[in-house]
């Protein structure tokens, strides 16, 4: 059931002000004397009582069962014709008793709801004055002259109910947008977040786990080569230093996994230099650990966004860890080019290669993927056992101002 609609979350508020103005110079206009007894209210007290019972009623609108709504309206209309029968002329011919039923129909009905509450508004307004016009006392002369009279105002009040509907209508349509807008935003948020989250904590489990296998293992086998030396040191000092320069070996590799993993914590990798040289010297760095130097064909004709030389620096080094852990290739290839609208990288290796068919779920592999298709590019894998993996990444680029 919806909640229905008070003071304090009326989507309007200015139109029940806007109310209140208008019952509070009626009341006091029905308060007043009137030097003419034609024109007086019959019942001042009992019209008075009606207007405040109406506006009082605009305090609490109902949204739930249709019901309670019929039981609204009915009792408005009712409170209308009361005041129709027991006041002046004047408050009977005025007709913001009926948009005030209009402005609320819409608020707590659906378009067909304000369309009927709108013509029993206008019949109801059309019975009034017919009835009012026919009794006024006039000569033949007189009726022949303002015979249009009652035509021509009763055209202007339904035009002007039609406007007001059609306002209502157009006004609560737009706020329902915005409504909706912020709700799809604040949906986005919550889901930009949890992906955020998500996407942290699989980058944390992936360096953990690398971590774990290559810092891990690096750090155990140095210690096992420093108690072995120890050992060694009195009875046989040069198989020691054999040892010893394992341990050297081991620790140069442990650093170099320190330095990888905080290079992937990174969240500008870049840090203000241009892709190639970048590129460079992930090559570089892959030929101090492998002794393999990659041949690296860089084209760029045009500036890259930021976000592209982000998902291709990270690409190309997730591309080159998998290739020094698994690969255990000669010769590495990496080729970068640009286009007028795209972008191309290809990363090959002659190593062992693997089957794509068991072995294409891995979290390296699948973080080059979603890095490419978050950009509305296109990821493929190439790769067969003993024959070497080729790796393809082809990602769209702004149009060029022209």
């Amino acid at each position: 059931m919806s909640q229905p609609i008070h003071i304090y979350n009326h989507p309007f508020r200015f139109l029940l002000y806007l109310e209140w103005v208008l019952l509070a110079l009626a009341a006091l206009t029905e308060a007043l004397p009137n030097p003419s007894p034609r024109f007086a209210a019959r019942l001042p007290l009992l019209t008075i009582l009606s207007l405040a019972g109406f506006g009082l009623m605009g305090l609490r609108l109902p949204t739930g069962k249709q019901i309670y709504k019929l039981l609204y309206t009915s009792l408005e209309i009712l409170l209308i014709l009361l005041t129709a029968i027991a006041g002046s002329r004047g408050i009977r011919l005025f007709p913001f008793l009926y948009l005030i039923l209009v402005t609320r129909s819409c608020l707590i009905f659906q378009l067909p709801g304000r369309l009927v509450v709108t013509s029993l508004a206008f019949t109801l307004f059309l019975l009034t004055l017919t009835r009012r016009l026919h009794r006024f006392p006039a000569s033949p002369m007189w009726q022949e002259r303002l015979r249009f009279i009652p035509f021509s105002f009763a055209l202007l009040f339904g035009l002007t109910l039609v406007f007001v509907l059609l306002l209502m209508n157009a006004v609560l349509a737009e706020r329902q947008s915005r409504e909706k807008l912020a709700m799809a935003n604040e949906q986005l948020r919550k889901y930009a977040l949890r992906i955020e989250d998500q996407a942290t904590l699989q980058e944390r489990n992936r360096i953990a786990r690398e971590i774990h296998d290559s810092l891990g293992h690096s750090l155990t086998a140095l210690n096992l080569q420093l108690e072995t030396a120890l050992k060694l040191w009195q009875s046989n000092p040069a198989k020691a230093q054999t040892f010893l320069a394992r341990a050297k070996q081991l620790g140069s590799k442990a650093l170099q996994d320190v330095r990888q993993s905080v290079s992937a914590m990174r969240s500008k990798p870049l840090q203000g230099r241009l892709l190639e040289p970048a590129i460079a010297s992930l090559a570089e760095e892959f030929h101090c650990s492998t002794g393999v130097a990659p041949i690296c064909e860089i084209q760029l004709r045009r500036v890259l966004p930021d976000e592209v030389n982000t998902a291709i620096y990270r690409i190309t080094q997730e591309a080159l860890t998998n290739i020094s852990k698994h690969a255990a290739a000669t010769e590495v290839k990496i080729q970068l080019n640009t286009t007028a609208t795209d972008l191309h990288l290809a990363i090959y290796d002659n190593g062992r290669g693997f089957d794509l068919d068991q072995n294409t779920s891995g979290f390296g592999l699948q973080s080059m993927r979603d890095r490419t298709l978050a950009l509305g590019g296109r990821f493929e894998i190439y790769s067969t056992p003993q024959a070497g993996c080729r790796i393809t990444a082809d990602i769209p680029l702004p149009r060029l101002p022209q």
